[in-house]
């Protein structure tokens, strides 16, 4: 904690490396002279994740009378200085400030104003670094200044994709195959017109013949409230997951034929009235044929037998998200509600409510826990094996369990886990013409967790993992490094008595 006494103007101090000070200050023939600096640490950007401290002066009469003014006061934002964006509009910056100008604030109000300014704004993934912080004051009006460094926004990239749920899937079970892996190019244009549009194109080829373009503009109207996406894909496959026997997914494969071909094309209407909140309003179309063979294999893998379907899906999906960091939370809350009917008609016929809850809290220094809940229900509960996915797909999964799928019509899982930072490196590479440093981040969490979890399926078959309580424990370590990639190392015990190291990645780009 660093303090400076002033009587005159307001001078704001930067060190190389850390800090942030508010000052305050009366004028020359007011009553007392006194500026409060407030150092706060967290890298580059102006405040720590546990918030500011106390102020401290040696004189105790100063001291209290510091204190007394610093309730008192409020304060009016005047202006507001944005720079470090060559490409993203202010307009989107200003959107996720949770003050403007005009507004009043206490001192302690605003010291928190600055650090949700820059959570919202690192979480936008359009920036690298962002600082928030006080420009300079004049009697109770103040300026402040936002600083960000942008992102690479054009990747045009390899696209290297392994098929199989999971690492350990394809690494152990499916032996390493290269031709169970998707390969070609995908351009990722992100911020686009600098209103945090993204613009998508995949070219596929290998496991997956597969082209798919989509774009996504945040904001199309002048309150920066509603947006579209809409997207494409068309496909197909010589291979087909056509059923699961013994828990495990089992696969025909026609080296000469596709078995499988897909069509599907998809628009959103968004709504984003303030800042933590989104609601999704979509309609897609989805055509998929199969060939006979699969038919012969699974009757039930569409509906009665047939080898094509088409039909419509309407859908809703909210996602709240209040976290410090979206690619890996340690404090914060995201929720998520989906309802979705799929088909108009016997031939496919679904409803399906999802729900999804998290926390995260830091309960000692460096030291975070976290709690996860997920559950579906599909109804009716006669569905066709292509409406039957349930754990063990995408995020929706159980740890321990990586080998297995678990298919069903209801049910859910619950997580916690204990994690601490081990590790927190980076290095600054700064030009001159750079407000705030570029700094390449690599960070590293050891962590231990529980896992809790239920799949109902009224004709279950040989799968022994259906209609009964599932649980799963380990310990494990995650890497977070550039353009927030992620890492996981995890070895995990299940209830069948198995244990071993599995591997999870993740990434943003």
């Amino acid at each position: 904690m660093k303090f400076f006494l002033l009587f005159s103007n307001l001078k704001i101090y930067y060190p190389d490396k850390i800090g942030f000070y508010i000052a305050e200050f009366m004028k020359r023939m007011a009553k007392y002279f006194i500026v409060a600096f407030i150092s706060l640490t967290s890298g580059a950007v102006m405040f720590s994740q546990s918030g500011p401290e106390s102020l401290a002066v040696t004189d105790s009469s100063t001291q209290s009378l510091i204190k007394q003014q610093l309730t008192e006061n409020i304060f009016t934002v005047r202006e507001i200085d944005i720079s470090g964006n060559k490409k993203t509009k202010e307009s989107v910056i200003l959107r996720e400030l949770p003050f403007g100008s005009g507004d009043t604030y206490a001192l302690s109000e605003l010291v928190k104003k600055f650090e949700d300014a820059r959570k919202q704004l690192m979480n936008t993934a359009l920036f690298h670094e962002v600082v928030v912080a006080l420009k300079s004051f004049e009697g109770n009006n103040v300026d402040i200044m936002v600083a960000v460094k942008e992102r690479w926004y054009l990747f045009p990239i390899p696209y290297i994709k392994f098929v199989d749920r999971n690492l350990n899937q394809w690494l152990v079970e499916q032996n390493a195959k290269l031709s169970r892996v998707n390969y070609g190019i995908k351009l990722l244009y992100n911020n686009v017109s600098g209103h945090n549009d993204k613009l998508n194109l995949y070219l596929i080829n290998g496991y997956t013949k597969q082209i798919s373009l989509s774009y996504d503009r945040p904001y199309i109207d002048k309150k920066m409230k509603w947006g579209i996406n809409t997207g494409l894909a068309i496909g197909r496959n010589r291979e087909v997951n056509y059923n699961t026997i013994n828990d495990k997914q089992v696969f025909f494969k026609d080296t000469n034929n596709f078995v499988r071909s897909f069509f599907r094309v998809f628009g959103e209407a968004t709504y984003r009235p303030a800042i933590k909140t989104r609601h999704r309003f979509g309609i897609s179309y989805t055509v998929e044929t199969i060939t006979d063979t699969i038919v012969a294999l699974n009757p039930s893998y569409f509906t009665n037998g047939r080898d094509k379907i088409a039909f419509p899906e309407f859908y809703y999906l909210m996602n709240y998200i209040d976290v410090d960091y979206n690619p890996y939370p340690l404090k914060g809350y995201i929720a998520e509600l989906y309802v979705a009917k799929r088909g108009l008609n016997n031939i496919i016929n679904m409803w399906l409510l999802s729900a999804k809850a998290s926390g995260s809290w830091e309960i000692a220094k460096k030291t975070y826990f976290g709690a996860r809940l997920a559950g579906a229900i599909k109804v009716p509960f006669c569905q066709p094996y292509f409406n039957q996915r349930f754990l063990g797909y995408s995020d929706f999964f159980m740890q321990g369990y990586e080998y297995y799928v678990v298919d069903g019509v209801a049910g859910g899982y619950a997580k916690a886990v204990l994690s601490r930072e081990i590790l927190n490196l980076g290095f600054h590479v700064k030009r001159k013409k750079d407000v705030i440093p570029y700094r390449v981040p690599f960070r590293a969490y050891a962590k231990t967790f529980v896992n809790a979890g239920y799949a109902y399926h009224p004709d279950p078959g040989t799968n022994i993992l259906n209609n009964r309580m599932l649980y799963s424990a380990g310990l494990g370590i995650d890497i977070i490094t550039h353009y927030d990639f992620t890492l996981k190392f995890e070895w995990s015990f299940n209830l069948l008595g198995e244990n071993g190291l599995y591997l999870h990645r993740k990434s943003y780009f």
